[in-house]
C-alpha cells in the first residue's frame, strides 16, 4: 500500500524490515520519497522492472539522491511498483472485457429482436399456408395488409428482377436511386428478416469469439452474415474492408472505374473486380458493381454493394474473355461505433456465382453458403481482428520484421499460387501442352516480371540468355480424405512426396549459375527438414514458416548442392476441429538473405472439401477428376462418408512452377510433367494411408450382405444367366453356400452389376468384384462402367451392346480395366448379360470378368 504525501510518495516496509534511521522514515512504517527520487526510480523501472540486489546497490551508488535509502527499502518500492502496474493492467483488461460484454449484450439483444421478427413472420406464413391448403378460395380473397406485404416480400426475394430504366454514369441521380435501393435491401438483410439466416455450428458469441456467423437458407444465390466486435474505429474498419485484395485471397484485382460524390457526404463507386478460379477445371468469375458509402444518423458507416445488370439499370461494365460474369446481390458492411472505442460490424455477402456453368461435381464450391462464409465473410472479420491485434502492440516481432511484412509475404505466396492455377493470358501465360490421360497442364510465361513484380530484379531468377516461368498443374478428386489431415501430412512428411533433385533445381534458380535440369541423376539433395516458425494469425488458422532442407553433396558435380536450401512456406486450414473453406500448403524457394522484396515462385497444394454429407460407412479411394467429369450430370454426385462425418469428397489442386532458360524449356517441361505425375501418385498413396477409416470394415469381409434386395438380385442374376446362355454359372465353391447370394459372393471371378442408363453406374459386386475395383459396396455407386474400361474395352462393349439387348448376352474378349485406386487389372474373358426381374423387365447389366489379376 502506498501513502500519498505532499511532494513525494510513501512506501510501507514489511514487518521484518528494520526501521531506517533516516529523515524519510515516518514512525518506522512509511518511507517518503521526493519527486526527484521517484523520477530516478521510475527511469530504472522502465529499463528493468525487477532489478537484482547488485543492480539496486549500484543504483544507490550512482544516484546521490538515493544514498540515504536502504537497499531493502528500494526493493520494497520496486515490489509495490510492479504490483501497481499489474493492478493497472488488470483493471484496464477488465474494463475492456466489460465494454466488449456490454457491446456483445447489445448485439445479442438486437439479434434476439431480429429472430423474434423472423419467428413471427414464419408463424404467420405457416398459418397462411394452412389456410390456403384447407380453403384454397381464402387465399384469393385475403386482402389484408399483412398478407399482401408478407407475400410481396417473399415474391421479391425469390424474383428480385425488377426492370428499371437504363441509367449511366452521366446520370448521378439515377445511380443514387440504385444506391439507396441497395442500402435499403442490405439493411433488411443485415438487421432484418429479408433472408432466413441459420447460425453456423461452432460459432458461439463471446467477448473473445470471432462473432456470430450465419448462412442463408432457401434464398436465391448463396449468402452469409457475420456480426462481431473489433477494437478499431469505424473509419479504419471501412478503410480495411474496402481494400478487398488485402484480405480476400480469391480476389485478383479491383478497379475503381468511376467515383461520384453524393450530396449527403457519401460516395458512389463503379467497380470492376476479378476473382481467381479455385481449381484448374473451372473458369474465373468477374463482377461489375456499384458500391455506395454513406453515413447514418446514428453515426454508423454503411458500405453497400450490388451488381449493375439490365434489370437494375446503370451503365454496362467491361467484358473480359475467359471470365464468367457473376452477380453480387445487395451486400455490404454496417459499422457502428461502440461506447469507449471500437466498432460493431455487420457483414453480409450475397452472391450468385452461376453454379450451372461448372461441372456438377464442382458445384458445391459455388452453391455452398458455408464456403462463401469461410472465404469472404469470416475472412474479412478475421483480417480486421488481426489488424486490431497488431495495432495493440501485443504481437512480438519475429525475425526482426513487423507483422505487416509477414502478412505481405503470405499474400504474395497465396497470390502467386492463384496466378499459377488460373494462368491468365494477360499475365503472360500461354498453354504449352496438356496430357489428357493424366490431366496435367503445362503452361509457360515469357513475361515473368508481371508476376514477380516490377520492383524485383529478374536476375538471377532469369538469366541473361532469356527465359521465363513454366507451370505444371493438375486436379484430382479425393474420396473420404480430410483436407486438414492430408495437408498436415504433406507439410510434416515432405520426403514422402518431394524429389530432392527438383527441390535443388528450384533453389539453384536463385543463384547466378543454375545447373542443368535434373532427370537422370540418381543422387541429389538429401537431408532432413527443419521447420522454423515465423508468424501466425490470431486464431492460428494460418501460419508462415521457413523450411530448411539440410543438403549434402555426394560428388564433385554436386558441389552446388552441398549447402542448405530454404523454402518460405504458407500453411492454412490444418485444424481438423475447425471449419475451413480449404486446406493449403504453398511454398517458394528463397535464399539465405530472405529480403523483403525477394522474388517468389510459389508451388503447392490446395484441398477444398466438396460436401460433408453423412450416409454411412465408407472406403478410401482417390480418383482422377477428369474421369469423374466424364460421368455426366448426376454421375459423380452421389457419395458417402464415415460415421464421424469426415469430408466425403474434396478437390486437390496441384501446381508447381519452375524457372527456365529458353534453350532448356522442353527439358524443363518434360521434367515438370514427370514430377507432377509422380507427386499425384504419391498423394494417392498418402491419401489411402492416412484415411480415418482406411477401406472400412467391409473391404475384407467374407460374408455377403443380408438385405432382401441383395438376395433377390442374386437370384435374378443366376436365373437370367441360365435363361440367356442355357447353362448355370460355374460356381467356385458350393460348400457352406446356403443361398444364391452366398454362391455369387464367393465366386472367384469378378461379377459386377451396373444400371441401364446412358451413363451406367455400378450398383452391386461380389467380393471378387469389390477386390478388382478396390472399393466397398457403399462407394461402389460412385464408380461408372466407363471409368474402369480402357479404350479397347469401351469399343468392344459398344459394338456388342445391341446384341446384349436383343439376344440377352454376349462374350467379350479379354482386356484391361482400372480400379478406383488407378491400378490396372487384366482378365482373360468377359461375359455380359441382361438381368431380368420377376416380370421379365430389364433390371441391370451383369458382367463376369474371368480369371482376373492385377498387373
Amino acid at each position: 500500500m502506498a501513502a500519498a504525501a505532499v511532494g513525494g510518495r510513501g512506501e510501507r516496509l514489511s514487518s521484518s524490515s528494520p526501521t531506517a534511521a533516516a529523515p524519510q522514515v515516518d514512525a518506522g512504517k512509511y518511507v517518503r520519497y521526493t519527486p526527484e527520487q521517484v523520477e530516478a526510480l521510475e527511469r530504472v523501472y522502465t529499463e528493468c522492472p525487477k532489478p537484482s540486489s547488485l543492480r539496486r546497490q549500484q543504483l544507490i551508488r550512482e544516484c546521490p539522491i538515493l544514498s540515504n535509502i536502504e537497499p531493502k527499502q528500494i526493493k520494497v518500492w520496486f515490489q509495490n511498483r510492479r504490483c501497481r502496474e499489474k493492478q493497472r493492467k488488470e483493471a484496464s483488461r477488465l474494463q475492456t472485457v466489460n465494454r466488449k460484454l456490454n457491446a456483445m449484450n447489445k448485439l445479442l439483444m438486437e439479434e434476439n429482436d431480429r429472430l423474434q421478427k423472423q419467428v413471427s413472420r414464419l408463424v404467420y406464413e405457416n398459418g397462411y399456408m394452412r389456410t390456403q391448403l384447407h380453403n384454397p378460395s381464402a387465399a384469393t380473397t385475403d386482402t389484408s395488409c399483412e398478407s399482401v406485404v408478407t407475400s410481396g416480400q417473399h415474391h421479391q426475394q425469390q424474383n428480385p428482377a425488377v426492370l428499371h430504366p437504363q441509367r449511366d454514369a452521366n446520370n448521378p441521380a439515377g445511380l443514387l436511386a440504385i444506391a439507396e435501393e441497395t442500402l435499403a435491401e442490405f439493411m433488411s438483410k443485415a438487421t432484418g428478416t429479408a433472408v432466413e439466416w441459420v447460425q453456423m455450428v461452432g460459432m458461439k458469441p463471446g467477448p473473445d469469439s470471432i462473432g456470430i456467423i450465419a448462412v442463408s437458407h432457401n434464398c436465391s444465390g448463396v449468402a452469409a452474415r457475420a456480426c462481431g466486435l473489433v477494437s478499431l474505429e469505424p473509419t479504419k474498419v471501412a478503410e480495411i474492408l474496402k481494400d478487398r485484395p488485402s484480405w480476400y485471397r480469391d480476389c485478383r484485382c479491383v478497379d475503381i472505374i468511376h467515383v461520384i460524390p453524393t450530396g449527403n457526404g457519401g460516395t458512389i463507386e463503379l467497380i470492376y473486380m476479378q476473382t481467381y478460379a479455385p481449381t484448374t477445371l473451372a473458369a474465373p468469375r468477374d463482377f461489375w458493381t456499384l458500391r455506395y458509402t454513406s453515413g447514418l444518423e446514428d453515426g454508423s458507416l454503411v458500405i453497400c454493394e450490388r451488381s449493375l445488370t439490365q434489370t437494375t439499370g446503370g451503365p454496362s461494365g467491361p467484358n473480359t474473355p475467359n471470365f464468367i460474369r457473376a452477380e453480387v446481390l445487395p451486400s455490404g458492411y454496417l459499422i457502428r461505433p461502440c461506447e469507449g472505442g471500437g466498432s460493431m460490424i455487420y457483414i453480409v455477402d450475397h452472391v450468385d456465382l452461376d453454379a450451372w456453368s461448372v461441372p456438377e461435381v464442382l458445384r458445391p464450391l459455388y452453391e455452398s453458403p458455408k464456403i462463401l462464409a469461410q472465404k469472404m465473410t469470416i475472412a474479412a472479420l478475421r483480417h480486421i481482428r488481426q489488424i486490431a491485434h497488431e495495432s495493440s502492440g501485443e504481437i512480438p516481432y519475429g525475425a526482426g520484421r513487423q507483422p505487416a511484412v509477414f502478412r505481405t509475404f503470405s499474400q504474395r505466396l497465396s497470390r502467386g499460387f492463384n496466378d499459377a492455377v488460373s494462368g491468365f493470358p494477360d499475365d503472360g501465360w500461354s498453354l504449352l501442352s496438356s496430357d489428357g490421360s493424366e490431366d496435367i497442364t503445362i503452361s509457360v510465361n515469357s513475361s515473368p516480371n508481371k508476376l514477380v513484380g516490377s520492383h524485383v530484379s529478374p536476375n538471377p531468377l532469369f538469366s541473361t540468355v532469356g527465359g521465363g516461368i513454366l507451370c505444371a498443374k493438375a486436379s484430382m478428386l479425393l474420396q473420404n480424405v480430410p483436407p486438414a489431415l492430408l495437408v498436415r501430412f504433406l507439410r510434416e512428411h515432405r520426403s514422402e512426396w518431394a524429389d530432392p533433385g527438383v527441390d535443388a533445381y528450384s533453389a539453384a534458380s536463385l543463384r547466378a549459375s543454375p545447373y542443368a535440369v535434373p532427370g537422370l541423376r540418381t543422387s541429389g539433395f538429401m537431408g532432413s527438414q527443419v521447420i522454423l516458425p515465423l508468424a501466425h494469425t490470431l486464431e492460428h488458422e494460418e501460419f508462415l514458416e521457413v523450411i530448411r532442407l539440410e543438403g549434402h553433396g555426394f560428388s564433385h558435380d554436386e558441389v552446388l548442392l552441398s549447402r542448405d536450401m530454404y523454402l518460405l512456406q504458407l500453411c492454412s486450414g490444418v485444424d481438423e476441429n475447425a471449419t475451413s473453406a480449404s486446406a493449403q500448403l504453398v511454398f517458394a524457394p528463397i535464399d539465405e538473405s530472405f529480403a523483403d522484396d525477394a522474388p517468389l515462385l510459389p508451388s503447392g497444394f490446395r484441398v477444398i472439401p466438396l460436401d460433408t454429407k453423412m450416409n454411412g460407412p465408407s472406403a478410401t479411394r482417390t480418383l482422377d477428376l477428369a474421369s469423374a467429369l466424364e460421368v455426366g450430370p448426376g454421375g459423380a454426385s452421389r457419395a458417402s462418408t464415415d460415421a464421424s462425418g469426415t469430408c466425403n469428397r474434396s478437390v486437390l489442386t496441384i501446381a508447381f512452377q519452375f524457372s527456365y532458360e529458353n534453350h532448356l524449356r522442353e527439358s524443363v517441361a518434360a521434367m515438370a510433367r514427370s514430377y507432377v505425375r509422380a507427386v499425384m501418385a504419391s498423394v494417392q498413396r498418402v491419401a489411402v494411408a492416412i484415411a480415418p477409416s482406411r477401406l472400412g470394415p467391409q473391404i475384407g469381409m467374407k460374408h455377403p450382405p443380408a438385405s432382401p434386395e441383395a438376395l433377390t438380385l442374386a437370384s435374378w442374376i443366376g436365373r437370367s444367366y441360365r435363361a440367356h446362355t442355357g447353362a448355370d454359372i460355374r460356381w467356385s465353391d458350393t460348400e457352406d453356400a446356403d443361398s444364391p447370394l452366398a454362391l455369387l459372393w464367393k465366386h472367384s471371378d469378378a461379377i459386377l452389376c451396373c444400371s441401364l442408363k446412358p451413363a451406367p453406374m455400378f450398383t452391386f459386386a461380389n467380393n471378387a468384384g469389390l477386390d478388382i475395383l478396390e472399393t466397398t459396396l457403399v462407394n461402389l455407386q460412385d464408380i461408372s462402367l466407363e471409368m474402369i474400361l480402357d479404350d479397347e474395352g469401351r469399343k468392344a462393349l459398344c459394338s456388342e451392346f445391341p446384341k446384349i439387348m436383343q439376344q440377352g448376352f454376349t462374350y467379350l474378349p479379354g482386356g484391361v480395366c482400372k480400379s478406383s485406386m488407378g491400378r490396372q487389372a487384366s482378365y482373360e474373358q468377359a461375359v455380359a448379360w441382361k438381368v431380368l426381374s420377376d416380370d421379365d423387365a430389364p433390371h441391370c447389366l451383369a458382367f463376369m470378368l474371368v480369371n482376373w489379376t492385377f498387373m
